[in-house]
Order: structure tokens, then C-alpha cells, then sequence
């Protein structure tokens, strides 16, 4: 890949002695060694996120949609970004709410790019959670990427901050080979003309 695209990794789990910060680190180190992509980790921890939000909604509101203003370094970074992963634990059977109000507080940010997840949890590997989180991002004009990663029981499948599976690093190859592929597809169609939200 001769240029590269603007990631943005989110942390979306907030609670206390959370293990998104873990599996967000390691995801970020694959991306870099990938080399098609510039890598930001934004954890929603660091971010005011209201759960009460404003009559109107941005699709409709614009640039003049009132964020609070420590948000305002996430909606920069969702902006800019040619791509995202969303990283998420299963609370449940569906996603956390924090991470719900960080996409419902956006709109076109996230329109006609590329969403990759990886998720976390028990039996399941938060995969309830990515099924959520693919219809509400394709209802944003977001696309979803189909190969993900998914960490069932990660209590017991990782150490030392890494997966114990040794196939895992292939997996993730091949979500950002995907994400890769989107990012470049969707920023020239961006480019060549406006979306038609």
C-alpha cells in the first residue's frame, strides 16, 4: 500500500478493571505492523459522554450539533479517520452503553467509511455484541467488515498481553487487509463525489 489510511481503534468499554485497553493494545501493534494504516487508540474512558442528548439529531443538526466540549477531540478523530475498529465486550448480550452514546452523539463521522470489530467475552466471544453493533453502524451509512475478530473466554485465552491462539495474528491480518481495501475504496469514492445521505 503506497499511502496510508487514518485508523481510529476505540476502547468501548469503560468499566472498572476493564480488559478492552489490552486487546485495543495489541490490535494496534497488528495495525502498525501492517503498514497500511496510521494508528490512534482513543479510549472512551478519557471521553465526556453523556448518555442525555439534544432534541435534534446530528444527521440533521450538522456542524452546529451542540457536543459538550470534551468531546470535542473525539469528534475531530472519528472525522478525520479513513477507518475504525470498534473493540467490545459483550454486557448482556449486546455492547456497552457508553459506547452506544459515543455513535448516537455522531453521524456523518461515521458515514461511508469502513467498521471493523473485535470483540471479548465469555462463550460467546461478545459476538451478540458485534451483531448489535453492525446494525446500528450500517442504519449510520457505515460498512461493516465481515471478518472480524472474536475472543471467546479471553480470561483464559490470553497472556502476557497477547492471544494464546497462534492462527489469531493471521485473523487480524486478514480484517485489516479488508479494512485496508474499504478505507482506500470508500475515501476515493468520498472524494469523487459527496455521499447521498
Amino acid at each position: 500500500m503506497s499511502e496510508k489510511h487514518k485508523l481510529v481503534i476505540v476502547v468501548g468499554s469503560v468499566r472498572e478493571g476493564r480488559f478492552g485497553p489490552v486487546v485495543a493494545s495489541w490490535v494496534a501493534e497488528r495495525a502498525r505492523e501492517h503498514g497500511g494504516f496510521d494508528v490512534e487508540v482513543v479510549d472512551l474512558a478519557d471521553v465526556e459522554i453523556p448518555l442525555s442528548l439534544p432534541a435534534v439529531p446530528p444527521k440533521f443538526a450538522g456542524d452546529s450539533y451542540p457536543r459538550p466540549a470534551g468531546m470535542a477531540p473525539l469528534t475531530s478523530r472519528l472525522a478525520d479517520a479513513d477507518a475504525f475498529i470498534l473493540v467490545t465486550p459483550e454486557y448482556n448480550h449486546s455492547y456497552p452503553a457508553a459506547l452506544k452514546a459515543a455513535i448516537d452523539w455522531h453521524f456523518t463521522q461515521w458515514t461511508a467509511k469502513p467498521v471493523a470489530f473485535v470483540s471479548y467475552g465469555g462463550a460467546a466471544g461478545g459476538r451478540h455484541a458485534v451483531l448489535h453493533l453492525e446494525n446500528v453502524l450500517t442504519e449510520l451509512h457505515a460498512v461493516t467488515i465481515r471478518d472480524g475478530l472474536a475472543f471467546p473466554n479471553y480470561f483464559t485465552g490470553w497472556e502476557d498481553g497477547r492471544p494464546l491462539d497462534p492462527e489469531v495474528p493471521g485473523y487480524a491480518k486478514t480484517l485489516l487487509d479488508q479494512l485496508g481495501w474499504w478505507a482506500a475504496a470508500l475515501r476515493a469514492a468520498r472524494d469523487a463525489a459527496p455521499y447521498p445521505a
